[in-house]
């Protein structure tokens, strides 16, 4: 007795799309998808600590297959870490290998009198270079081990302050 089959065959052309798509949606994560990772766990797989995104993170997509990510906040969330004051659009685009976040767009710093997007990170060893194109700046990892809050950054209680260790800011020649 053999297996049932549908009177009409499948053409070729809609397995070969019933295939693609499934391989697509396979490779593309969410908060809300099949796994039940989030952003910040994403981060950890990565070699990132958690604090490089702020709390309220709604959701999130990565592309495992070419890392491209797009993560989601509800709001537009700036907060100030000592003298920087940081800026998180409500999407932050970018692609993310192990210990390199490159091509990042959505996240700007206030250097002076100028915003500037930060548009690379890399973890070498216990310091995150963070890149705004010709300048970069180092700072330990154990600064980014929590999360910043939107509005007030890590010092939301007004019981204890966090500072950041900030070498110096290092020009690209």
């Amino acid at each position: 007795m053999g297996f049932p089959f549908p009177s009409t065959p499948i053409s070729s052309m809609a397995f070969l799309c019933a295939i693609l798509l499934f391989l697509v949606s396979s490779s593309i994560y969410s908060v809300s998808g099949s796994t039940n990772l989030t952003a910040y766990e994403v981060l950890q797989e990565y070699d990132f600590p958690i604090g490089l995104l702020p709390n309220g993170v709604t959701s999130y997509e990565l592309d495992t297959s070419t890392g491209k990510f797009s993560v989601y906040l509800n709001a537009t969330c700036t907060f100030t870490i000592d003298s920087y004051e940081l800026k998180y659009k409500t999407t932050i685009t970018g692609v993310i290998k192990k210990d390199k976040l490159s091509s990042l767009s959505g996240i700007q710093v206030k250097i002076l009198f100028f915003w500037l997007s930060i548009t690379t990170v890399i973890r070498d060893d216990d310091e995150l270079e963070f890149s705004v194109g010709i300048a970069s700046a180092d700072f330990p990892v154990s600064n980014f081990d929590e999360c910043p809050t939107c509005g007030c950054g890590f010092d939301c209680d007004d019981v204890k302050s966090r500072k950041i260790d900030v070498n110096r800011l290092v020009y690209s020649s």
